[in-house]
């Protein structure tokens, strides 16, 4: 079979009334290729409708050469459903979107992800898990994926790039809007340090309808998702019932049965999704053992030496008495998000140890 080229590529894109239905049903009939060689009357004879027909057959070519102008102009890639970098998992999955448009590192497409979504109105200690795991995550050698929300979505993307981790954004927008506005800074640090996607044209503003189709990506792209707070009804357990559809593992954190937003991953929970209490659930779940060379915890040896075990501010910050990441952001004057970050790894260290007041220093064996 002869592989679409990126022109071809946005021309099957952009014709109205061709959605992923229809051009499955064409591909049983014809190499998609071959659909460019024949006048509309042909296309028609397939059962090819005869306004689609006639969109592929004269094409709107300035259109495109005006889209793909301004995708060079903004360093916006585009990725076609056969060009090399093309997300392999997702395309394995029904209704695989023809184009993503690309702001980043597109290598990250083809990483071994994990989905981390939940509620936008989470309670702290759910962004804290959210940030914590996605952390932990990435320091196993995963990419976090999520989509930019607010609440758990942004927790999780911080979370990796708090470790230097590799993190994507699904956005319900043209990737080259922001939203919500108030994570334009994130989305900064994502189209620098990560990757933004879509499958929505440039420009395209939020759409209530784009959110749940874009779940199906992050989904899509991942081996597992995880859920982090969410309510029976929320996008979240859209994206988890999506997983379940492409055959992909789901993950979910309990709560408090006095939470509501512990509500979803209960009800995921007795539906048979893994609760899951570290991040060693998640690892075990999708084969990302010592021995396969996939899970791979590095500490940096030329970390600066403020960040390094003996010069640790976050330790040096604690005594004996418990202090709370309020009181220890504060005293190290670090971002939160590396705040959690390190003090997952000191307690994994046995460091430091929680309490409910918050964490305080072990003395040492």
């Amino acid at each position: 079979m002869a592989t679409l080229s990126q022109l071809q590529g946005l021309i099957l894109y952009l014709t109205k009334g061709l959605g992923s239905a229809t051009l499955s049903a064409i591909e049983s009939k014809i190499d998609p290729v071959k659909l460019f060689d024949l006048p509309p009357d042909e296309l028609i004879a397939l059962g090819i409708k005869p306004t689609i027909a006639e969109q592929i057959a004269n094409p709107d070519l300035r259109r495109i050469e005006q889209l793909q102008k301004y995708c060079e102009q903004q360093n916006i890639q585009i990725i076609h459903a056969e060009h090399e970098a093309y997300p392999k998992l997702l395309k394995q999955t029904c209704h695989a979107p023809l184009i993503l448009f690309c702001k980043g590192n597109i290598t990250l497409l083809n990483e071994p992800q994990i989905a981390i979504v939940g509620s936008r109105n989470a309670t702290p200690p759910g962004l804290e898990c959210a940030s914590e795991f996605a952390y932990q995550l990435t320091r196993s050698g995963i990419t976090v994926t999520s989509g930019m929300a607010m609440g758990i979505d942004g927790a999780a993307h911080k979370g990796a790039l708090a470790g230097n981790g590799n993190t994507i954004a699904v956005l319900g927008t043209g990737v080259d809007v922001v939203y919500p506005k108030r994570h334009n800074y994130l989305y900064q640090q994502l189209a620098e340090q990560g990757l933004v996607i879509s499958e929505f044209l440039p420009g395209t503003v939020a759409n209530q309808h784009h959110f749940p189709r874009r779940n199906r990506i992050i989904s899509g792209l991942s081996l597992g998702t995880l859920i982090v707070e969410a309510e029976i009804k929320s996008g979240s357990l859209v994206t988890a019932k999506y997983a379940l559809e492409q055959n992909r593992e789901v993950f979910a954190i309990p709560g408090s049965i006095r939470n509501p937003l512990a509500a979803g991953c209960h009800h995921l929970i007795k539906q048979g999704a893994k609760l899951v209490e570290s991040v060693t659930d998640i690892l075990e779940d999708v084969s990302f053992l010592p021995n396969n060379g996939l899970y791979n915890i590095e500490r940096a040896e030329n970390a600066p030496i403020e960040d390094s075990k003996e010069n640790c501010p976050v330790l040096k910050s604690l005594g004996f008495e418990a202090a709370s990441v309020d009181v220890i952001t504060h005293r190290t004057q670090w971002p939160v998000e590396k705040v959690l970050a390190r003090l997952l790894d000191l307690e994994l260290e046995d460091k430091v140890a929680r309490t409910a007041e918050g964490y305080i220093k072990l003395a040492r064996g």
